[in-house]
């Protein structure tokens, strides 16, 4: 009798599919009706009655109102979009920064490591109240400006003749410094886990070639990172765009709790998930071309 056997690539693919499996599971048991659902009130008139509720098919007149009636969602959706766009080089350089710092041998270490994943531990009861409140968000971005996005530092940048449409963007991410640490807790853990995968032998090879540290960093560790930043790209820009304080969000979430547009809310949220799924398309597809992976 001839025994079954599975080749190397193949078990990969299963071991592959075995942890994805979860998710794949709960997303057809818990979403995917939902995501049907939503569909279909996004082309309905939903209206809450005692009883539950009641729809009322208008095909496509709740994107007509939101596209060409309401002043409102066009000009936050464009915001938001950029908004993101801005965050994201500005968190992967952070992350990946101090990924490599903590990455280090030095006194203090954990206590240094500690503090930069504090973001994500007080990220919840009173402090996410008073984030939600501004109370902390001011404080943070007035101490920002104070040091960094005053007249001094404008100059500064002028004085080293950078590029104009350079210097916009790092005034603009000197503004969001408070929200780009916060942002960076978690994309820090994961640059950091795959700096301690890179195999140890090829920086002793590189010590007996005499490569330079400079040499050894863009022709070792930044392409074996390459995956890490592909994932912290896809991770960013799902936590930017979902995040409690995103003004679509926010907006969405009044559109439907405090105006009763609920068939037009669910509307925006379907433009809202087709425009973040277009970006990750089309960025996963420029990056994932120059990920290389230790096979």
């Amino acid at each position: 009798m001839k025994r079954f056997r599975i080749g190397l690539t193949k078990k990969k693919d299963l071991t592959g599919l075995l942890y994805i499996s979860p998710f794949l599971v709960g997303f057809l048991v818990f979403f995917l009706i939902p995501m049907v659902q939503a569909v279909v009130f996004s082309f309905s008139e939903l209206k809450i009655v005692p009883t539950g509720y009641t729809t009322t098919f208008v095909g496509l007149e709740n994107y007509r109102k939101i596209l060409f009636v309401d002043p409102d969602f066009v000009p936050i959706f464009v915001d938001t979009i950029i908004n993101t766009i801005v965050n994201i080089p500005a968190i992967l350089i952070f992350s990946f920064f101090i990924a490599m710092v903590l990455n280090q041998e030095f006194f203090g270490r954990s206590f240094v490591r500690m503090v930069f994943f504090l973001p994500v531990i007080l990220s919840a009861g009173v402090i996410i109240k008073m984030e939600m409140n501004d109370i902390m968000n001011q404080a943070m971005v007035q101490e920002a400006s104070f040091m960094l996005g005053g007249e001094q530092f404008l100059n500064l940048l002028l004085q080293l003749r950078l590029p104009p449409g350079f210097i916009r963007y790092i005034v603009a991410v000197v503004n969001r410094i408070p929200l780009v640490i916060e942002a960076s807790a978690i994309p820090i853990l994961i640059f950091l886990a795959g700096l301690q995968s890179v195999p140890v032998d090829l920086y002793e090879a590189a010590d007996v070639e005499g490569i330079t540290a400079w040499e050894k960093f863009w022709m070792i560790t930044f392409p074996l990172v390459s995956p890490m930043i592909l994932t912290n790209t896809i991770y960013i820009i799902i936590d930017s765009f979902t995040s409690y304080r995103n003004e679509m969000v926010v907006f969405i979430g009044e559109n439907a709790w405090s105006r009763g547009g609920y068939g037009v809310s669910v509307s925006m949220s379907m433009l809202y998930f087709l425009a973040i799924a277009v970006i990750l398309g089309i960025i996963v597809a420029i990056l994932s071309k120059r990920v290389i992976y230790i096979k």
